[in-house]
């Protein structure tokens, strides 16, 4: 392998001492720190004194307990389109950051070319044809003297960290919409059954009042009366069986397959009251929530973003070297010592270009402060759902123990007003009414416990639940 000649490797080491020296200065603009934010000394409708454990330190598996659920949740987690396209995402980031890094090093290139031409008759000197080859490599190296490139990358670089909060999110609200689903799920099967229950109620009373008009005892409106709230609640039955198929198909989808049968776990009023769930320290929030730290990289990239507008400013240094061989046959060009050469520095820099530079640099710290406010409705954002869940947790304890108060003493009143009916001391109507009234209040109780379930799933999304989960264990539970 030929060496290049002295002449042109002088030159090159001085060049690259330069580099050296001149890419090792600051960059310019500013330098990153955090927008400032205070937390709250504890969250609303917090009760108790606040401590550092959090429903958040657990994995969602810990969470969620149902070993149906469990799986389910698994299995979005392998196919869900969503998280694949975030996973995608990520991977198109990550080669970003190497694009922006890649003028850290020489752009080295080459270029040939190979030419006949013929020469015209001149002064008496015949035509001539000649051959021309050329080949050669070339060199260009811009010298990071005001951090552009370091800017550019450490941009990239944040946007990249971003998109793997966002990814983290995403499957952070995965979980939580598998759960979300399910219980859902869960509360229309307990609606269905109380349903076929209150039907049933409503036929055994449309058949007595029946035998009753048959044996001259009762009349016609009894029946009819009896008749109507039955068909009134049958109604409800395929209602319900609708809801139900459009919830299974929801849920296919979060598991990222066709339409079908979602199998069920433990019953909805079966499941334990949901325990107490400590929050946490509000200041730790900004360290476990995947949007908060989403939205904190984006600033730090808007912010790397106005030190490449500052670069802009100043000229460009660079390095620039041609080595190659120009020759009128082709075996001499590979024969041959290299006859072209040259090493030369440049600097190019904008002089006026119509305030073209000026405007993109304000652009860019208008997208700055752009994210900084994002970034603080963010964290207000979390401190607000935090707070909306524990509220819901406390109000809907109350709620329950209130509505399955009112649901005994429902039944009660049925049992009791078909005694006297059947003593002869009350009148049809009061039978019908007793059991009109306990139907919508076994509804309303099934879907307070599901919101309370709800609670906790919106709590451990808010908190940023699983947060020190490995990622290989997100979708692998031990």
């Amino acid at each position: 392998m030929r060496r290049a000649p002295r002449a042109i490797r002088a030159p090159l080491a001085a060049a690259l001492a330069l580099v050296v020296a001149l890419a090792s200065g600051c960059a310019v603009g500013p330098d990153f720190v955090p927008p400032e934010v205070a937390p709250p000394a504890d969250y609303r409708s917090h009760v108790g004194a606040a401590e550092a454990a959090s429903l958040a330190d657990l994995p969602w598996w810990q969470v969620f307990q149902d070993p149906v659920l469990q799986g389910l949740i698994q299995i979005a987690l392998q196919q869900n389109y969503d998280l694949r396209s975030a996973v995608a995402r990520v991977e198109q980031s990550s080669q970003l950051v190497r694009v922006a890094r890649s003028p850290f090093y020489p752009q080295i290139g080459y270029d040939g070319s190979a030419g006949r031409q013929r020469q015209p008759e001149f002064q008496g000197r015949p035509h001539d044809t000649l051959n021309l080859f050329y080949g050669a490599l070339s060199l260009a190296w811009e010298i990071d003297v005001w951090g552009r490139i370091r800017r550019s990358s450490e941009a990239a670089q944040e946007v990249l960290l971003a998109t793997e909060s966002f990814r983290r999110g995403v499957m952070l609200s995965l979980a939580t919409g598998v759960a979300t689903s399910y219980l859902q799920l869960l509360e229309l099967d307990r609606e269905l059954q109380i349903a076929h229950e209150t039907a049933d109620s409503f036929r055994d009373t449309r058949d007595l009042f029946q035998r009753r008009f048959e044996g001259g005892v009762g009349n016609a409106l009894q029946v009819q009366r009896a008749e109507a709230s039955l068909a009134q609640t049958e109604a409800n039955i395929p209602q319900l069986e609708r809801l139900i198929v459009a919830q299974e198909n929801a849920l296919s989808v979060l598991l990222g397959r066709e339409p079908g049968e979602i199998p069920r776990g433990t019953p909805l009023e079966d499941h334990p009251v949901p325990p107490d769930t400590p929050p946490g320290l509000p200041s730790d929030l900004l360290e476990r929530r995947p949007d908060v730290q989403q939205a904190e990289h984006t600033v730090a990239s808007a912010n790397a973003e106005v030190g490449v507008a500052v670069a802009n400013f100043f000229p460009r240094i660079g390095l620039t070297a041609l080595y190659g061989q120009q020759s009128d046959d082709l075996s001499d060009l590979l024969k041959q010592d290299f006859n072209l050469w040259n090493v030369a520095g440049n600097a190019v820099g904008p002089l006026f270009q119509g305030f073209a530079l000026l405007g993109q640099y304000r652009a860019q710290v208008a997208g700055w402060d752009e994210t900084v406010a994002q970034y603080q409705g963010t964290v207000l954002n979390a401190f607000a759902e935090v707070s909306d869940a524990l509220t819901a947790q406390t109000k809907l304890a109350d709620e329950r123990a209130a509505q399955e108060r009112a649901v005994a003493a429902y039944r009660e009143s049925v049992r009791l007003a078909r005694i006297r009916y059947d003593s002869g001391l009350a009148s049809y109507f009061e039978l019908l009414e007793a059991q009109q009234q306990l139907y919508p209040a076994e509804v309303s109780l099934a879907r307070i416990q599901r919101d309370q379930y709800l609670a906790v799933i919106d709590l451990y999304r808010a908190l940023g639940g699983g947060w020190n989960v490995p990622d290989e264990q997100w979708t692998q539970k031990p």
